[in-house]
């Protein structure tokens, strides 16, 4: 994975990222339960990855359940794995006409065997598409893949098929979770909170971040515009000392 060089300004943002953050709160100022903040927030993410296709991106990246969360309450657990459950049966075969490309990234130790299953099915059956690959940050932390990528090089080392003096940032990279994809350009975070939460800490390296301040049930495609907008106006100078703009993203 190879950041976006100067040489690339003028084009779309090719990868974004998003922190889906805020349901709750939302729920919670309208007097409903956390489950409702969560079910309302599926269908923003059904309005995200419409946008995205229409905006042209190539990868929209979302965190959809990270390692942290399991310390939330057990039933707000179930209810989150459930609607993973619901999203995938009765989202998978529109995304598939769509020709969107599901791609998993995260550990897959802790979670139930019909959940894995059903994250093998939709990579199986998508693994063609080429409209827009939508990858999904499930029981996911970057700490935790980086640490897992330098436990597959130290494994390399140990058996005698690399030396521990070609272990360089490509080759940490190629042992991340998905190396074939672009780093992100974008990184959006909604619900006005200005942090990371572990979320693609080696891959955001020379991403461009924009904070939102709606809550994720409310996110659409204005908001969506708004954020490309404002990554547009950047200038990004990836170490150089000349700014370059950012890409286009009208």
């Amino acid at each position: 994975m190879t950041p976006r060089t100067p040489d690339d300004a003028g084009a779309p943002p090719r990868h974004v990222a998003i922190i889906m953050d805020g349901n709750g709160r939302w729920a919670k100022a309208r007097g409903l339960p956390r489950f409702e903040g969560h079910r309302r927030g599926v269908e923003a993410l059904r309005r995200a990855v419409r946008a995205a296709s229409e905006f042209g991106i190539a990868t929209l990246t979302v965190y959809g359940f990270s390692a942290e969360n399991w310390r939330r309450p057990a039933p707000e657990v179930d209810y989150l794995m459930g609607l993973l459950r619901r999203f995938v049966r009765n989202d998978l075969a529109e995304l598939h006409a769509a020709g969107v490309r599901v791609r998993i990234i995260g550990r897959r130790a802790g979670l139930a065997p019909d959940i894995v299953a059903l994250l093998d099915e939709a990579q199986a059956l998508t693994a063609a598409n080429d409209a827009l690959t939508l990858v999904v940050a499930f029981n996911y932390g970057g700490r935790q893949e980086i640490a897992d990528a330098a436990r597959r090089l130290a494994r390399e080392v140990a058996a005698g098929r690399l030396s521990a003096e070609a272990i360089d940032e490509a080759a940490l990279g190629r042992a991340l979770d998905a190396p074939d994809l672009p780093d992100p350009d974008l990184v959006i975070r909604t619900s006005g909170e200005r942090r990371l939460s572990n979320f693609l800490l080696w891959q955001a390296a020379y991403a461009e971040f924009v904070f939102l301040p709606t809550l994720w049930p409310d996110f659409d495609r204005a908001d969506f515009a708004a954020a490309l907008a404002e990554y547009a106006s950047r200038e990004r100078r990836f170490g150089d000392v000349v700014a370059r703009p950012a890409a286009n993203a009208s």
